[in-house]
């Protein structure tokens, strides 16, 4: 044994492949140093096939598929087998009841499924279903819904152009600019704000119609949700300097 130890110059290593008796489908390039044990081996093995130690016999198979050992001592080290690259360890799990065995492992067809009866689904809060229920309502069009001509025109009755206003989000002020239908833009009613700060993204000549003038980056279309109609003077820049 001595001898043989002192063949294994350094650390050199070997690539396996490796196999496995109960997982057909499974198959790994390993790389061993010659100077690791047969037992550091299993254990290593055990943490990617599942096979438990104390279960795992090990077979070393050459490059022609035939078999060269059992690796049946756990303090020899592979040195002792003069393995080459490209050999094959197969692993076989002795554990009749072992996490392997039965096909589970690979197979997901008999894995069993959960299910819940459909009265049992329409009871619980905060599913999925109730979830695009609740966004179809808020928002036809998240879902594909065809928005009508009148959406949101309702809520455009408070809102005359001249007014001030606040629009969320950003507590961004500024005056109303158009109230109405925009061709350009989705169906529906929009209302454009002139902003008091360069907060916008055009000056009123939105997808190349013109629904109102304002200096450039000053204006916005925004749904009528948005928009807060009330007393918003202009605010003093420096008011949040002064303490």
């Amino acid at each position: 044994m001595a001898s043989t130890l002192q063949k294994i110059q350094g650390d050199e290593s070997v690539l396996f492949r490796v196999t496995h008796s109960n997982l057909k489908t499974f198959s790994a390039d390993i790389r061993f140093s010659l100077q690791t044990s047969v037992e550091s081996v299993k254990d290593k093995l055990w943490r990617k096939c599942g096979t438990s130690v104390n279960s795992m016999c090990l077979e070393l198979y050459d490059d022609t598929n035939s078999k060269i050992a059992d690796l049946s001592d756990n303090s020899r080290p592979l040195g002792f087998y003069s393995p080459l690259d490209g050999y094959r360890i197969h692993v076989i799990d002795l554990d009749p009841s072992s996490v392997t065995s039965g096909g589970w492992l690979e197979d997901t067809s008999l894995v069993e499924k959960y299910s819940i009866s459909d009265e049992a689904y329409e009871k619980r809060d905060g599913t999925y279903k109730k979830f695009k229920e609740k966004l179809a309502s808020q928002k036809p069009s998240a879902l594909g819904t065809k928005i009508p001509e009148n959406y949101m025109e309702d809520l455009c009755a408070s809102i005359k152009v001249g007014d001030r206003c606040e629009v969320e989000p950003g507590e961004k002020r500024g005056v109303i600019k158009f109230v109405g239908k925009a061709e350009s833009l989705a169906p529906g009613f929009w209302v454009g704000v002139q902003y008091d700060e360069p907060l916008g993204k055009h000056d009123g000549l939105v997808k190349g119609t013109r629904y109102f003038e304002c200096p450039p980056l000053h204006g916005a279309m925004v749904r009528p949700d948005k928009v807060k109609v009330g007393d918003f003077p202009e605010r003093d820049l420096f008011e949040e300097d002064e303490i």
